[in-house]
């Protein structure tokens, strides 16, 4: 599947605000181009808003720019997803962009938990995340890069892929994949022939109790452990604000199953929630 659109390159911005009242969390949303908000749902009660992002193009392209802000005011409870992947499809030259910005006050919780991103081939996109957080406020989130379409034999044979993902003075992690870097994409020191690269971390205003620590570090662990033989993965934490995941996988769905296994453990732990799903993952 190519790119299915021939027109100018869009500019979109997407900025969600959330401020807790009471027991509740209100949601704001104000967009400019074509990236909004499908839903609003609170399926665990008023006091965490559920939003589901969507970009009605339906993939990025050559020149295309996206950003999305979030304000997670204090006390806030908030998740965000995706109905479907991120597609850059191929670009004749321009780079496409994706920025995303986290902010969260004091006590607020935050999971950003957007569905794989897929890179096509020829494409020339840049992803980047970056995150402020206030004492007391938790972030859980992810990153799962998907190179071309191996199953429909259309493999990343063209092109780069930037991604950066930032905690200023905690955490800074960047890549540059390139298409045609044989060594990084097949060496055992790289991605060892793999397709699907995933980040997954637990961010933290003020540092995690050492018990907590390594209680979460041991459920990753064990869900690792359990994965199968197509995923190779490790979890970290070299900052007791921050825990990170990172795997290598042939196949989105089971990186994906690891993704969702771990914070079916680390949420209750870390963010004193029960292990729910959105349930547009599901359909």
């Amino acid at each position: 599947m190519d790119a299915p659109r021939t027109q100018a390159a869009w500019a979109a911005h997407l900025q969600l605000t959330y401020r807790a009242e009471a027991e509740r969390t209100l949601a704001h949303d104000l967009h400019s181009g074509p990236l909004r908000v499908l839903q609003a749902l609170y399926p665990e009660g008023p006091g965490i808003c559920h939003h589901v992002l969507v970009h009605p193009p339906g993939g990025v392209v050559g020149g295309d720019e996206l950003r999305v802000t979030v304000e997670a005011g204090a006390g806030s409870r908030a998740l965000i997803t995706t109905p479907g992947a991120t597609r850059f499809y191929r670009s004749a030259g321009p780079w496409a962009e994706q920025r995303t910005e986290l902010r969260l006050q004091e006590g607020a919780v935050l999971e950003w938990l957007p569905l794989e991103t897929l890179a096509y081939d020829q494409c020339l996109a840049r992803n980047s995340l970056s995150m402020a957080l206030e004492p007391g406020a938790l972030l859980l989130g992810w990153d799962l890069l998907a190179l071309g379409l191996p199953a429909a034999e259309r493999p990343f044979a063209q092109g780069e892929f930037a991604t950066r993902i930032h905690w200023p003075g905690v955490w800074l992690e960047q890549s540059l994949l390139r298409a045609d870097d044989v060594q990084l994409r097949q060496s055992p020191l790289g991605l060892a022939g793999r397709s699907c690269v995933g980040t997954m971390w637990l961010a933290s205003g003020t540092a995690l109790d050492r018990a907590l620590l390594e209680q979460l570090l041991d459920e990753a662990r064990e869900e690792i452990g359990q994965a199968g033989a197509d995923i190779t993965a490790g979890v970290s934490s070299t900052d007791p604000r921050l825990l990170v995941l990172r795997l290598l996988a042939s196949h989105t769905e089971t990186a994906f199953a690891l993704l969702r296994a771990v914070r079916a453990r680390w949420r209750p732990l870390a963010l004193g929630l029960p292990a729910h799903e959105p349930r547009i993952w599901r359909q």
